[in-house]
């Protein structure tokens, strides 16, 4: 089976390009729903967290207010890098049980978003990476207008991940999502075919 990991930073696309992936038949492992099960109420990390900042961080029905704590440590490193320890290693635990299934499950490919791939250094984990890289610009747009951040807060946000030129050179194949969704799409689907070509064809053969 061929891991492939999809990276990128906030706001370039990552999401989209995996759905695309996914209509394509691809196994496609999100990376929303492994940080969702990682803080599911009475979870190790859930605990962890409640203990540091408080019940002020929870909704009326008891789970994570994710918002509140993304505005929280976008100003706030000692509180981001807390937050990060709590969620980071059961995200990758989540990670690798979930690709272990899609091998037993007879997966070809089996396709992880990870949006903190190279700053948790696991990119030794995945066969291929594809970096989804936006003009900065148009992140910041998309961050204000998905999360409802101030522009500050968004810029902030950009200013902690790696730039996206350091993640494009370690990558294998880079989608740059500037354009229309139309154009991205075209760029999926090329590149899915390019990998059917040259990966699945030689699984396959093996």
């Amino acid at each position: 089976m061929i891991k492939i990991a999809v990276t990128g930073g906030a706001g370039s696309g990552k999401t989209s390009v995996c759905n695309r992936f996914k209509e394509l038949s691809v196994k496609v492992i999100s990376s929303d729903i492994l940080a969702r099960e990682a803080v599911a109420e009475g979870s190790t990390a859930y605990n962890k967290i409640v203990n540091y900042f408080g019940k002020k961080v929870l909704t009326e029905d008891g789970s994570l207010n994710r918002r509140m704590l993304r505005r929280i440590i976008i100003n706030d490193n000692s509180a981001k890098e807390a937050l990060e320890s709590f969620i980071h290693p059961e995200i990758t635990k989540l990670m690798h049980s979930h690709i272990i299934k899609a091998e037993k499950d007879e997966n070809h490919i089996v396709m992880v978003e990870v949006p903190l791939l190279f700053e948790l250094g696991i990119e030794g984990c995945f066969d291929i990476v594809i970096v989804v890289i936006a003009d900065r610009k148009l992140r910041i747009k998309r961050l204000m207008d998905r999360d409802d951040v101030s522009r500050e807060d968004a810029e902030a946000l950009l200013n902690h991940q790696l730039p996206d030129e350091d993640k494009a050179a370690r990558a294998e194949f880079v989608i740059k999502n500037d354009g229309s969704f139309a154009r991205m799409i075209r760029s999926v689907d090329h590149l899915y075919k390019d990998l059917v070509k040259k990966y699945v064809k030689e699984l396959e053969s093996a």
